[in-house]
Parts: C-alpha cells; sequence; structure tokens
C-alpha cells in the first residue's frame, strides 16, 4: 500500500504529477445517498455530527460507494461557534438558524472566547476514527467557514440572498465588522490545526458566500482576515480556497491565500487557472445541476473541463459546490468514473500544449493499489 503523501490527491495539490485527475465531491455524503437519509431519520443534524462514530460512517460512505479520491470530514461549519450562545439551530429543510444574532459592537462584545479544542472535540474524535478506518486508501480532508461566511450566518441570523445586515455592520461600523472577524480568526485557526493535529491531511476552507462583496470590499473587509487564517494554519498541509461567485474576485481570492484556489462553473477553468497563475493548483469545477442530465452529457461536460485543464499538473475535480439532493446516486458513481477513465492513460484526455507539461498518466484508480 502506497503512502498517504503519495496519494494522487496530495499530489495534485502539490501540483506533482498525478497517473489521472483525482477528484472528490462537495457533499459528497448528502440527502443523495438513500444511507444517509436512513442515518437522518434517526438523528438530527447536529446530533449527527457530534457522534464521532456516527459521523465516521457518513464520512466513509461516499469513499466505499463512489470510489472518490479524498473524504472529508462530517460536519458542519457553525459547529465551532455553537459554544458561542448564539442559538444554533438546524431547522428542518431551512439549514443553518442564528436565534441571537450579532448586529452591533456589543454584541460583538458579549460574544464569550471560545477554544474549538473544547468546543467541538467530537469532531476531532472522528477524525481519529476515520483516519484509522481508511489506513491510508485515500486521505481525509478537514475543514471550515472563513471568517466571512461564517460571520454573514451570525449577523444575518442564517442563509441570505442579498447580505444587507452583513453590509449595513460592514459599513456603519467597521471597527465592530473588524473586531467580529479577528475573534473568528481566532477560532478558525485552533479549530482547524485541531483537526490537522487529529489526522486531517488536507483542509478546505469554505467562503462560500463572499461572492456577494465588491473587489473593493474584499479587499478592506474580507482579504486581511482570510490571509491571516490561512498564514495561521500549520504548515505544510495543503489548504484549499473554496468560494462561489466569485469570478470578479479571483485575483483577491489567490492573493488571500491557499496551495488550492476552488473555482465554481461560473467561470472557465483554463482562463481561470491563467489568473490566479500556474503557481497553484485548482478544483473544479462542474456545475452541480449537470449531475441531473445524462450520463453521455455529464461524459461531455467531464472531458470539457479536463481538456479545460489540458494535462497540467494540479487540477482537481470537483463540482463547482455541493452535490444537489436531487441528484441521482448512479451519476455521482458515474461521473468519478468518468474523470478517473477520462484522465488516465488511453482513457481519451487530449495531449497537453507545450506549455502544460503531462501530468495526467497511468491507470485507471479501480485497480489502483492506493485505493
Amino acid at each position: 500500500m502506497k503512502p498517504a503523501t503519495s496519494a494522487p490527491f496530495l499530489r495534485a495539490c502539490r501540483r506533482e504529477a498525478t497517473e489521472y485527475t483525482p477528484v472528490w465531491l462537495m457533499r459528497q455524503a448528502g440527502r443523495y445517498m438513500a444511507e444517509y437519509r436512513a442515518l437522518r431519520q434517526r438523528s438530527g443534524f447536529l446530533e449527527l455530527c457530534k457522534n464521532p462514530e456516527a459521523a465516521a460512517e457518513v464520512t466513509l460512505l461516499p469513499v466505499e460507494r463512489l470510489g472518490v479520491d479524498a473524504a472529508i470530514i462530517f460536519a458542519d461549519i457553525l459547529l465551532p461557534v455553537e459554544p458561542m450562545g448564539v442559538g444554533l439551530e438546524f431547522a428542518a429543510g431551512e439549514g443553518p438558524i442564528i436565534r441571537r444574532p450579532v448586529r452591533g459592537a456589543a454584541d460583538v462584545k458579549r460574544l464569550p472566547d471560545v477554544d474549538p479544542r473544547e468546543a467541538a472535540p467530537f469532531v476531532f474524535e472522528a477524525i481519529r476514527k476515520v483516519r484509522k478506518a481508511l489506513s491510508e486508501r485515500v486521505p481525509l480532508i478537514g475543514f471550515a467557514g472563513a471568517p466571512f461566511t461564517v460571520a454573514s450566518y451570525l449577523i444575518e441570523g442564517g442563509a441570505s440572498r442579498e447580505y444587507l445586515e452583513t453590509k449595513r455592520l460592514m459599513h456603519n461600523d467597521p471597527g465592530a465588522w473588524h473586531a467580529l472577524l479577528e475573534r473568528l480568526v481566532k477560532v478558525t485557526v485552533g479549530y482547524v490545526n485541531g483537526q490537522i493535529a487529529a489526522g486531517a491531511q488536507a483542509v478546505q476552507l469554505f467562503d462560500s458566500w463572499v461572492g456577494a462583496l465588491s473587489p473593493a470590499d474584499y479587499r478592506e473587509f474580507v482579504l486581511p482576515h482570510t490571509r491571516a487564517t490561512i498564514k495561521g494554519l500549520t504548515a505544510g498541509v495543503p489548504v484549499i480556497h473554496f468560494s462561489t461567485g466569485t469570478a470578479g474576485l479571483l485575483e483577491l481570492v489567490r492573493e488571500a491565500g491557499g496551495d488550492v484556489i476552488g473555482l465554481d462553473w461560473r467561470v472557465d477553468l483554463a482562463d481561470a487557472w491563467k489568473r490566479v497563475g500556474y503557481d497553484v493548483a485548482v478544483q473544479g469545477n462542474l456545475d452541480p445541476a449537470l449531475l441531473l442530465a445524462k450520463p453521455a452529457q455529464i461524459k461531455r461536460h467531464v472531458q470539457a473541463i479536463l481538456d479545460r485543464a489540458a494535462g497540467r499538473p494540479g487540477h482537481i475535480f470537483n463540482l463547482g459546490h455541493g452535490v444537489l439532493p436531487e441528484t441521482p446516486v448512479e451519476h455521482v458513481i458515474a461521473l468519478v468514473d468518468m474523470v478517473h477513465e477520462l484522465s488516465s492513460l488511453g482513457g481519451g484526455l487530449r495531449p497537453p500544449s507545450d506549455s502544460s507539461p503531462p501530468g495526467l498518466r497511468g491507470k485507471s484508480p479501480r485497480s489502483n493499489d492506493a485505493r
């Protein structure tokens, strides 16, 4: 069995040559899987997150069922802020709700200091259990919400379309805004480093909602805090910096940091990679809705994305966001197989150009002893 450091996913994070394009999927363990739905019938979402045995079981489902090249720990980006007393709940069909939102300087001051190592020990225990169960078959990814996205939940009281309360606080009381983000940076760094210490071999920072901002607002109100978060993480562990709706912010996202830049489906992968620079890896970027299409159409779009990557080392195949609940599980399995087959030797990957050194060669991972 190959050591974890030689796994295609980790090699791609380091922009090293791989025998095929590694693939994993955001929300690869979710409501589209019957096994997950069965677990949710017995447990609420928070209850599932806080049960290390159950969280480990959910984490391992896609590895066994889909054949993906990485597992990602089952948790939630708001777990480390629950002990702050903001009234976190998960309502059926509504997602996370914050009953006591943070709307001003006084609210920020009332937030208690939180040590995530004490606040979320169940996440670290789940990571240890998953690493033991994986036995180096594939690497394990840890994750956290980026300061802006977590702050937006705390301020809005849940998900939002316009982020009006977030922008109101940002512009009307920048002192309170920066104080809140500095608090979240500290919590996030501790939470992620705790995951790494427990066994996470790469981490993803989710800034899912930062695309709501203008470039000027990103530079002033977000970039310093995201950069501080990434700089505070344990050295040597790959960091995936993920965001959506950020076609106009890509250079700033890159400036904030990360070994791998996540790309959503709203950008052309080749153009986006050129913009962020070839000295970072990229991840993406199939539209999740395409998994509702017929397999022939999925395959056509997979090939198009692989063509745009041009065989350059450092491409990790993923969706531009998470798997949708309506997605047929057989389409997800087919997607993973398509990526592996089309990007491996003889599978149909176009030869890279002279400026794009070959990096995707070898056998399909289903016959590879690293799986």
